[in-house]
């Protein structure tokens, strides 16, 4: 809705495609490997416990590209959600790890898809921590969250800060249950 261009990918082409129909404003659905070639950033949003396979399988197509990961390693019981551990310390670390020639940055957490693509939305009223390593990237990302009416990309530190920002959801979950709303994060005084 920002007029970048925007393709969704999937491990299937026809579900890509399906999806990107479903959403609208000119969005292209390819197979994996075909959008990884067609971007200049890569945004993963995949459940968690896919994630590290996934990130294993396209490491030569994601060389060279800023990965941005908004994976939030949760489970689900009957108390609600709740962060689970992850042995490299973050998503967004394994990520790091699993994909050494590209440049991870994690953002975009706890900004509700939802909220995103909702048309009577003018105006989100939220930040989206941005993490990383590498300066110029975790820049570009802050810029890109700014493009969404009513967000500023906020830098949140080094992508080994990103635990934190992960688990944290847990919490927002459990607020946006107890008062059904979509609520997000906003850092005051900067």
């Amino acid at each position: 809705m920002a007029g970048h261009p925007v393709i969704i990918g999937s491990r299937s082409r026809n579900r890509a495609r399906a999806t990107a129909q479903e959403v609208g404003h000119g969005i292209c659905g390819l197979a994996n490997r075909d959008a990884i070639r067609e971007a200049n950033l890569v945004i993963v949003t995949v459940p968690y416990q896919g994630h590290g396979e996934l990130l294993a399988g396209l490491v030569a197509e994601l060389a060279g590209k800023i990965v941005v990961d908004c994976v939030n390693p949760l489970g689900f019981d009957e108390g609600g959600a709740y962060p689970l551990p992850v042995p490299e310390g973050s998503a967004a670390q394994q990520a790091a790890t699993l994909l050494p020639g590209s440049r991870v940055v994690a953002a975009f957490h706890h900004v509700s898809a939802v909220l995103l693509l909702d048309p009577e939305a003018e105006t989100l009223d939220q930040d989206v921590l941005v993490l990383g390593d590498d300066p110029a990237a975790t820049d570009l990302v802050q810029a890109l969250a700014a493009r969404i009416p009513g967000v500023r990309g906020v830098y949140g530190g080094p992508l080994r800060n990103c635990r934190q920002v992960e688990s944290l959801t847990a919490n927002l979950v459990s607020i946006n249950r107890r008062y059904k709303t979509r609520a997000g994060l906003r850092i005051t005084d900067i």
